[in-house]
């Protein structure tokens, strides 16, 4: 398929930025929730299938494919005016009261070390996860339910032309907490740690194969992958990086290699404040890291002066001063931030995703922001901060000052 020359510009950014390479300018994009959307078309007048994506021309799209499971239609348990209830592919009952933001988990069918141990993957290599439309807990359950999503590689086809496509893949915890839930996994750690190890082993062959027949159901249209793995909250990790490191962490540095080994960067999106780990990412050879909650107390700039150009990131601009701090005070995270770009490795994003609190106005002049100041060289005007100039020498010798401590 033939690319336009716009995309190809911004794959060159994208690409350029993760090897840690100054581009033209620094990359922007988002992900946005369905309500944001709503109210953005209407604030700007816009009609009802406008893409933001393409509105703003933005530098980069992640596209879900099947990743439950048990590939199977959504099962209605009930529905009423002000809520649905429904049971997915990873035999989880979800509830979705209409009007808020995300939706319940209210029971999980593998409830018993016997059902965990009883539990049937559907072969990852199933041509419905790429090639059929159908309904998948990944893609179609969130801010709203999504029915019958069109079929991935369709959806990769269609954005090809004009953005770098990025697949996505959860990592072990992601996966796991979705069949067995939450409270189980936690207690299981300590109570069953042989038979919850054994059973994450086979989520993760699971998730290794899966990612390699994304890969090749993609026939070298992906530009990219996401891994979704959220380890941690706002005060630290959810569990014992000792146990992260036993379990989860040889699953995620496979599905890096596999990446890798095709040729395409890896971004991984995990919620919270995991730097318990990071050292870990820059081992297995991560090559960004998204979203950097700022409510967790992460902050790009510090990250940068931490470990140099040993990883990028990727996020980090708070979604709650973006809907409701002074423009002036918001103008000054973002170009403050910015100077995490020094040298590449840095691509704007909200520190989670854009929610509905944030207005059409107020995303615009971000959008605005990195566009005007984000061109290279960084001229950050009076948010600039000398002290990171050393990255603009590029990434061994910003690597070699961060380990020295210069900065």
């Amino acid at each position: 398929m033939n690319r336009s020359a716009n995309c190809l510009k911004k794959l060159d950014r994208m690409n350029k930025t993760l090897r840690h390479e100054e581009a033209d300018r620094v990359p922007l994009s988002d992900f946005f929730w369905t309500t944001f959307l709503d109210r953005w078309r209407k604030e700007l007048g816009l009609p009802k299938n406008t893409d933001i994506y393409r509105y703003y021309d933005l530098d980069w799209i992640c596209v879900n494919p099947n990743m439950d499971p048990h590939i199977k239609p959504f099962e209605v348990l009930s529905e009423h005016e002000d809520d649905i209830i429904i049971k997915t592919g990873y035999e989880a009952v979800i509830r979705k009261k209409y009007g808020t933001q995300m939706p319940y988990f209210e029971s999980f069918e593998t409830d018993s070390l016997g059902k965990m141990a009883a539990f049937q993957f559907d072969d990852p290599w199933d041509d419905r996860r790429f090639f059929a439309a159908g309904d998948n807990q990944i893609a179609g359950i969130g801010d709203v339910i999504a029915r019958n999503t069109p079929a991935w590689v369709e959806t990769v086809k269609s954005l090809y032309p004009d953005f770098p496509v990025y697949g996505s893949v959860c990592e072990g915890h992601e996966q796991l907490w979705r069949i067995i839930g939450s409270e189980n996994t936690f207690l299981w750690m300590g109570l069953y740690p042989d038979e919850l190890g054994a059973f994450i082993s086979r989520v993760g062959d699971f998730l290794i194969e899966l990612t390699k027949a994304e890969i090749k159901a993609a026939d070298g249209l992906l530009d990219g992958m996401v891994i979704w793995g959220d380890v941690a909250y706002r005060n630290g990790m959810l569990f014992s990086p000792v146990y992260w490191r036993e379990h989860f962490k040889p699953i995620v540095r496979e599905e890096i290699r596999v990446c890798h080994e095709a040729g395409i960067p890896v971004i991984y999106h995990g919620c919270g404040n995991a730097s318990a780990i990071y050292d870990d990412f820059v081992e297995i050879g991560l090559d960004s890291y998204n979203p950097l909650e700022a409510k967790s107390g992460l902050d790009v700039v510090e990250l940068r002066k931490k470990y140099g150009h040993k990883m990028g990131f990727c996020g980090n601009i708070d979604a709650l001063a973006w809907a409701n701090d002074p423009l002036e005070d918001l103008k000054a995270q973002v170009l403050r931030k910015m100077n995490a770009a020094k040298g590449g490795g840095y691509i704007v994003q909200s520190d989670h995703s854009v929610p509905s609190n944030v207005s059409a106005e107020r995303y615009e002049f971000v959008v605005n922001l990195v566009r005007k100041y984000g061109g290279y060289p960084l001229d950050l005007g009076e948010y600039d901060m000398p002290e990171m100039d050393v990255y603009r020498a590029g990434k061994s010798a910003a690597v070699d000052s961060a380990s020295a401590g210069e900065v």
